[in-house]
């Protein structure tokens, strides 16, 4: 039986092309932020599933893939699983997404590498004062919730 799953190069691709012409808060290409919590997740002993996800974690919650793509989309459960805990829905407590993260097997892996960079002084250090105060902040207050 041939396996028809997405391999981690396609997933790759379909994240960069879906993310393309999309900036972070500093303006880098998206695609950059994607790469590091791949290149994180992998660091920190992340398997397949976890690095696809890496990749795919922010494209339904940027709106860069719909949410009907995921759910049909040639890739294991437990990948879909991870990219569905880690997607911040509109109006969710904090909490209640640090729950949703810690139930799902793998997603806190993924979650850490993401906040990781984020967090990045290098990279927070071109934003202005408010902005990485507040961000700074946000990315404390997760980090506890989820026991990193």
């Amino acid at each position: 039986m041939t396996d028809t799953r997405l391999s981690l190069a396609e997933v790759e691709n379909l994240a960069r092309t879906a993310h393309e012409g999309q900036t972070d808060k500093a303006g880098r290409p998206y695609a950059e932020h994607l790469a590091a919590v791949a290149d994180g997740v992998r660091a920190r002993g992340g398997d397949p599933e976890q690095i696809a996800a890496a990749w795919l974690h922010d494209a339904v919650e940027d709106d860069a893939l719909p949410a009907e793509w995921l759910e049909g989309a040639a890739l294991t459960e437990r990948t879909k699983a991870i990219v569905r805990a880690v997607t911040k829905r509109a109006g969710e407590e904090p909490e209640a997404y640090a729950r949703r993260i810690l139930a799902t097997p793998g997603a806190l892996l993924v979650k850490e590498a993401d906040l990781a960079h984020n967090a990045d002084p290098d990279r927070l250090a071109v934003l202005a004062e408010p902005t990485r105060k507040r961000l700074t902040e946000k990315y404390t207050r997760m980090r506890a919730l989820l026991g990193l």
